[in-house]
């Protein structure tokens, strides 16, 4: 099976309606290229509110799910026929999460992965906003494909992407707030390069972009397959649209689905792993 994705590397201004007008145009743009399935980076129609340590009730900041956002873009998603990825923070009760909803193409909430892992460090005062997700690793089999989400800071662990793997995943999509420069030169494409090697799907990583209080987001969004080799890339510093043409089938073919899963010795790994 042969899909289409899109993703969308757009920056975010104060006026959330303005970035969600922005979000659904640029969903209309990705459906006229063919596009499939379409995923937005992170927190893509709000600020980037870690970047301040939290207020006395940062909750008043988040939304449920369903919600206004999650229902304007499941009715265009309908309209569209894409599966579509969102990223924005939730409120559920006495807590909040980083969070992705998983649309189907005819307009299906069908679930939501929030961040496992919480960081927190100087414009990433995350620990303040969000709780540790509790939805597990989950893969939505939906009309474009299975896919997973890892949410930014949960892709730095091999625990999570290889859980994916396990699930099922032939995409896993990133939504990602990564600022300019943040990393050693290559280590930003090589991590995901090889998580797509090693756990054989292809990994869409989804940026923010554009200079905000205290953080510049890069873009530079990209999209690798099962080999590891970088297929698309978007521009840096830029609003993008991405696309890129991606074939299911060179996920049964790769390396690890025909070797390294193969090959796993789960009953050796528990003890391996115990914690301390």
């Amino acid at each position: 099976m042969k899909s289409r994705i899109a993703l969308v590397q757009q920056h975010a201004v104060a006026d959330k309606a303005d970035n969600i007008r922005r979000g659904l145009a640029a969903m209309e743009r990705a459906a006229r290229d063919g596009a499939t399935v379409v995923v937005f980076a992170e927190l893509a129609f709000e600020p980037f509110y870690p970047q301040q340590p939290a207020g006395p009730d940062p909750r008043r900041l988040a939304e449920s799910i369903p919600g206004p956002l999650t229902d304007q873009f499941a009715r265009k998603a309908r309209e569209l026929g894409v599966v579509t990825v969102l990223n924005l923070y939730e409120r559920d009760g006495s807590r909040a999460y980083d969070c992705s909803p998983v649309i189907d193409a005819d307009g299906t909430l069908l679930g939501r992965t929030r961040m496992i892992h919480i960081t927190d460090y100087p414009c990433f005062h995350e620990q303040g906003y969000y709780s540790p997700g509790d939805t597990g690793a989950p893969v939505y089999r939906t009309k474009a494909g299975a896919i997973g989400v890892a949410i930014c800071y949960d892709r730095h662990y091999p625990e999570y992407m290889r859980a994916l793997a396990l699930g099922g995943a032939e995409l896993v999509v990133v939504p990602q707030a990564g600022a300019l420069d943040e990393w050693p030169e290559g280590l930003y494409e090589a991590e995901m390069r090889v998580a797509a090697f090693q756990n054989g799907y292809f990994v869409a990583l989804c940026n923010r972009v554009g200079q905000e209080a205290c953080l510049t987001f890069g873009g530079e969004s990209f999209v690798c397959a099962p080999d590891g080799a970088v297929v698309a890339r978007a521009a840096r510093l830029e609003d993008a649209v991405l696309v890129a043409d991606i074939d299911i089938g060179a996920v049964r073919a790769s390396h690890a689905r025909r070797l390294f899963m193969q090959h796993r010795r789960p009953e050796l790994y528990a003890q391996w792993f115990r914690a301390s």
